[in-house]
């Protein structure tokens, strides 16, 4: 028997079955504006700061209702109580999501359409979606986070953007206006809850092939190349869902470009040096992507135990007999690993382990064109070879 009511609510208060489990309910945790909406009197309780269902479990085995936005499994806790009860503990009732309201004011495809919640998010979760022509409709916090956004819109080459703000839709004090990002970062904020939706201009956008420009990451010259880095996640083949042991993480640039190809995949960085942990951390944060990274400051093998398990592993620095047995003794069978090697130690032992457990061997030699005098001559580059094997 079902304890627990979730019910989604919009701007023109519960449903009419909403409305008979709120009559019926001992107890309704919600937001403060979501109280309101329900006439929840004393019998309303806000959500703790920060955010814990702690006191809502408490109350397990009484009539409970706890309040979300629109649809509670978008973007809402439905799924975190969903996650925490037994599916006999509780029963959801949900709204029109803002999303499905935003779309119908404006006429998108909402199939076609990103949607994406950054009320609980950095602005840069929607960095690798802003390409030419993109629509994106995006959740806030509040009217306080309306011009810092449309700020960082512009801060990414998108001023020349189409938005729309959309204010408490669905309800009485409903607002929807056309703007642009320099307009609405100068703009006094308004009313809440707030959605912005962009037809994104300006700058090209990130492209969806591996290999993105050295020049977007931070880094003091421990990076792998782009050239290399494309070669290197072509042969780590990122899936969804994921999981990437980077060893030797220096920027991070190869943990990052697994996670924007991988969609829903993690990555675990290895890494000795601080400041590159920090720098590994930071470029996670610039591309949107820093809730699926950790970075272990300490020199592999050790402390791999501690990382959840493998479905592959890119080595791209600290190469070692020992590191080589360690990963063999700890991952899956199937993992997929992917070495580079620089220096002909390094070479001798990939090709040595290579004779003895498969996999391929490629050697790649390259060389860029740069100023000769007045004019131009090939630079190369060290070549590197690269092992890719299944355990």
């Amino acid at each position: 028997m079902s304890w627990l009511t979730i019910i989604g609510i919009g701007e023109d208060g519960p449903s009419p079955q909403a409305k008979e489990k709120l009559a019926k309910a001992e107890i309704i945790f919600g937001g403060a504006r979501h109280l309101v909406l329900a006439l929840a009197g004393e019998r309303g309780q806000e959500w703790p700061v920060p955010f814990s269902l702690a006191p809502l479990l408490a109350c397990r085995g009484r009539q409970v209702v706890a309040l979300c936005s629109g649809d509670p499994f978008w973007f809402g806790a439905g799924s975190l109580l969903a996650e925490a009860l037994a599916p006999e503990e509780w029963v959801a009732l949900p709204a029109v999501s803002a999303f499905a309201l935003a779309a119908a004011r404006l006429g998108w495809r909402l199939e076609t359409t990103i949607c994406l919640g950054l009320h609980a998010a950095p602005f840069a979760r929607a960095r690798q979606h802003l390409t030419q022509g993109a629509r994106l409709i995006c959740l806030l916090r509040g009217p306080e986070g309306v011009a810092p956004f449309a700020a960082w819109l512009g801060a990414m080459g998108f001023g020349a953007s189409r938005l729309w703000l959309l204010e408490a839709l669905g309800g009485p004090r409903e607002k929807v206006m056309e703007t642009t990002p320099a307009a609405l970062a100068a703009m006094p904020p308004g009313n809440g809850p707030v959605a912005v939706a962009v037809e994104a201009h300006g700058a090209l956008g990130l492209p969806r092939t591996p290999g993105l420009p050295d020049e977007l990451f931070e880094h003091d010259g421990q990076i792998t190349k782009r050239a290399i880095r494309a070669l290197t996640l072509a042969a780590l083949a990122p899936r969804p869902g994921e999981h990437l042991w980077d060893i030797g993480a220096g920027s991070g640039s190869i943990s990052i470009e697994w996670l924007l190809a991988s969609g829903t995949g993690r990555a675990s960085g290895v890494e000795a040096d601080a400041a590159r942990v920090a720098r590994a951390l930071g470029n996670a944060e610039a591309f949107g992507v820093e809730e699926r990274f950790r970075v272990l400051q300490t020199r592999a093998p050790e402390g791999l135990e501690a990382l959840a398990r493998p479905d592959a592993i890119f080595i791209g620095g600290g190469a070692s007999a020992t590191l080589l047995e360690k990963l063999w003794a700890l991952a899956p069978a199937g993992t997929r690993l992917v070495a580079n090697a620089v220096t002909l130690e390094s070479e001798a032992l990939f090709t040595a382990w290579a004779a003895e457990k498969g996999g391929a061997l490629l050697r790649v030699d390259m060389a860029e064109a740069q100023p000769l005098g007045r004019m131009r001559g090939w630079v190369p580059a060290r070549p590197i070879l690269q092992w890719s094997v299944e355990l």
